[in-house]
C-alpha cells in the first residue's frame, strides 16, 4: 500500500495541474474587452429649413447664331476666299468646288430638255392640223416634265459648287485648303455672329425650377475678369438622364474682350424647398458614400447619409438623419460606432 502512495500522489498532481490550467485559460477567454476611450466632441443639431442659397454652375460663351459650313457635293476645292477671323456678309462666296462633271451633266440635261420642248411644240402644231394624235402630245408633255426636272436638278447641283455665307459673321474655324477633297457633311468652316453672344450652362435639375425666362443672373468670365449680368433666354424642357442637368441659355451683352468658347461661372440665387442641413464638417467620406456620427445617450452612433447640394459651409441631407439629430462636427475623424463621447 505504501508503494502505491507515490503513484496516487502523481495522478492527483496531474489532475490539479490540468484543472488550474484550464481555469486560467477559461478566464482569459471571458475576460471583458478594454473600454473605448471617451472622445471630446462638439455637436450641432440637424435643422430643417427653406434655405436661401447661391449656387455656382459652369458654362461657356458661344455665339447665338453659329453654323458649321459643309459641302453638299463631293469635289476638290478650287477657291477658298476666307481665312480665320475673316468677316463676311450673308451671300458672300466662301468656297468653290470643282464643277467639271456637274457642268457636263447640266449641258446634257439642258440639251435634252430643249430637244423635247421643240418636239412638243411641233407635235402640238401637227395636232391642230389633225396630223398628230392627242396621245402623242400627252407622251411628249410627260417627257418634257421629266426632262425639265432633270435639268432643274442639274442646275441645283451646280449651285452647290459655290458655298455662300448663310448670315453675317466671322470665320472662327477653318478646316479646308485649296485642293482638299470636300465631301458632304464634312465641316470646312465655322461661322459665328459675334454681335449676339450667349452663355450656355448645364443646371442641375433640382435648380431648374428656380429659374424663369427673363431672370437676371450674375456671371463671371475669368479670362476677361469681367462680372456681367445676363438674361435667361431659353430653358430646356427636359434633363439629361445621365448628368441630371438641363441646358440653360443666357443672353449677354457683347464686348471686345468676350469671345466664343470662353469659360464662365454662373451664379444661381434663389430659394429651395425644405431640407435638412448640417455643417460640412460633420460629413465624412465612407467609400462611395458619406457618413455622420450622431450623439445620443453619451455615445457616437454611425449613420450613412445621402447628401444633396452644398453651399455656405452647409450640406443638404436627403436621407439618413432626422430633424434635431445631434450630429458631431468636431472630434469625429477617428470616432468608432458606439464610442463614448463628452461635449466640449
Amino acid at each position: 500500500m505504501k508503494k502505491l502512495f507515490p503513484l496516487y500522489s502523481l495522478v492527483i498532481g496531474i489532475v490539479l495541474f490540468l484543472t488550474v490550467g484550464c481555469k486560467s485559460n477559461h478566464e482569459k477567454i471571458i475576460e471583458p474587452a478594454a473600454k473605448m476611450e471617451t472622445a471630446t466632441v462638439t455637436i450641432s443639431p440637424a435643422i430643417r429649413t427653406r434655405p436661401t442659397r447661391q449656387v455656382e454652375v459652369m458654362g461657356s460663351v458661344q455665339a447665338r447664331n453659329h453654323a458649321s459650313i459643309a459641302a453638299r457635293i463631293s469635289g476638290n476645292i478650287t477657291e477658298l476666299n476666307v481665312n480665320l477671323g475673316s468677316r463676311v456678309k450673308k451671300g458672300d462666296a466662301l468656297i468653290t468646288i470643282s464643277a467639271g462633271e456637274i457642268s457636263a451633266k447640266l449641258l446634257q440635261a439642258q440639251a435634252q430638255f430643249e430637244q423635247v420642248d421643240r418636239n412638243l411644240k411641233r407635235e402640238r402644231k401637227l395636232l391642230k392640223k389633225k396630223a398628230a394624235t392627242s396621245e402623242s402630245v400627252k407622251t411628249l408633255e410627260e417627257s418634257r416634265r421629266i426632262a425639265e426636272a432633270v435639268y432643274n436638278e442639274a442646275k441645283t447641283m451646280l449651285s452647290y459648287t459655290t458655298i455662300t455665307a448663310p448670315f453675317d459673321g466671322v470665320i472662327t474655324r477653318k478646316n479646308a485648303n485649296i485642293g482638299d477633297l470636300a465631301t458632304p457633311g464634312k465641316p470646312l468652316l465655322q461661322l459665328e455672329d459675334s454681335k449676339e453672344l450667349q452663355v450656355i450652362a448645364d443646371v442641375p435639375e433640382a435648380l431648374v425650377l428656380d429659374i424663369a425666362l427673363g431672370d437676371k443672373l450674375e456671371l463671371f468670365i475669368p479670362a476677361t475678369k469681367l462680372n456681367i449680368t445676363g438674361t435667361v433666354a431659353e430653358i430646356a424642357p427636359s434633363s439629361d438622364p445621365r448628368s441630371r442637368t438641363a441646358p440653360v441659355k443666357i443672353d449677354i451683352e457683347t464686348s471686345d474682350k468676350i469671345r466664343s468658347g470662353q469659360f464662365c461661372r454662373v451664379n444661381l440665387p434663389g430659394t429651395h424647398g425644405e431640407a435638412i442641413i448640417i455643417p460640412d464638417a460633420a460629413i465624412l467620406p465612407f467609400g462611395q458614400m458619406d457618413r455622420v456620427f450622431i450623439e445620443k445617450d453619451g455615445k457616437a452612433h454611425l449613420q450613412l447619409v445621402k447628401t444633396g447640394l452644398s453651399y455656405d459651409g452647409k450640406t443638404e441631407i436627403l436621407a439618413g438623419i432626422n430633424q434635431d439629430d445631434r450630429v458631431i462636427v468636431t472630434g469625429n475623424e477617428h470616432l468608432k460606432d458606439g464610442q463614448p463621447v463628452s461635449l466640449k
